[in-house]
């Protein structure tokens, strides 16, 4: 049996196409929709992750500024986060992560606006996602459910496993699959028997963080896997949490990495910027007034 790739590239297509049209709509209007990217780290990685953030905007005609500031305190980054919350022209806030040691980022993240928190990093986008309240879900966990859908994978009534329990992927994850009416199983590193819930799934999403945790004496025939890990193998490769070479021929669809979730992730932040821009487009005037205060 030769397993399905669920490629992120027709995904991420189709998303954009999505943020083209709103981008149309207020570009009719003389409104930008514009994202904000704080950097205080010099991290490599981390430069390259935010120069794909600047590619992606300036192809879709959204405006995006980079605050790098690798010297700055807590205490600074705070007063960052609460000017752009207050700064009219912004419409979307990242707080690129990891931070350097000595930074509390969970009290960071909790200062963004959660109508600009496009990349769901505030615990309230969290809170409000789990009672079916309006939230930028975590851009890594939607792109999962866009590739399901895309690839017309059924959720409703399945049995979905996912391995990993972060507040960027797991989680909100979890809430978004119950959303589609799955019956979801939240597993992690330390879960004793893995190979129990992930036979016994018809998904199984793996975002542990940990090379080759799943191999294919874990899963079943006819199974679908999405692989979220991003790891460096001792060669200096991109693998995933998924040994791909032993679950491959055993599954119907396997997302690959890299090619797979990574791909679809920027293309939703910058659709993410464009929705909250549109909203407030919606709620006020053209000079960024309230309609309310108008006259």
């Amino acid at each position: 049996m030769t397993a399905q790739r669920l490629t992120g590239k027709p995904v991420a297509e189709k998303i954009r196409a999505q943020s083209a049209q709103l981008v149309q709509a207020l570009r009719e209007q003389d409104f930008t929709a514009k994202i904000s990217v704080i950097v205080a780290t010099k991290n490599k990685a981390t430069a390259w992750y935010v120069r794909s953030i600047e590619k992606a905007a300036g192809v879709q005609g959204v405006e995006c500024q980079v605050l790098r500031i690798p010297d700055a305190d807590q205490e600074q980054l705070a007063e960052t986060i609460t000017a752009l919350n207050n700064d009219e022209t912004v419409h979307g806030i990242i707080l690129q992560t990891p931070l350097p040691d000595g930074f509390d980022a969970a009290k960071l993240v909790e200062l963004i606006d959660p109508a600009k928190d496009i990349d769901g990093a505030n615990p309230l986008s969290l809170g409000r996602l789990s009672v079916g309240q309006p939230a930028f879900a975590p851009a890594t966990a939607r792109s999962v459910i866009e590739i399901l859908e895309h690839y017309e994978i059924p959720l409703a009534g399945e049995h979905v496993a996912v391995v990993g329990r972060s507040a960027v992927v797991g989680k909100p994850l979890a809430q978004l699959l119950l959303q589609r009416n799955a019956t979801v199983s939240i597993c992690h590193s330390r879960t004793s028997n893995l190979a129990h819930f992930t036979t016994a799934a018809s998904v199984t999403v793996m975002a542990a963080g940990r090379a080759n945790l799943l191999a294919g004496d874990d899963v079943a025939e006819s199974f679908v896997v999405i692989d979220v890990g991003t790891n460096v193998d001792d060669d200096g490769q991109l693998v995933g949490d998924v040994h791909a070479a032993s679950v491959e021929p055993k599954v119907s669809a396997l997302s690959p990495v890299p090619g797979g979730v990574g791909t679809v992730t920027t293309a939703l932040l910058i659709l993410h910027a464009v929705e909250a821009a549109t909203e407030v487009h919606a709620l006020t005037g053209r000079k960024g007034e309230p309609m309310a205060l108008r006259r």
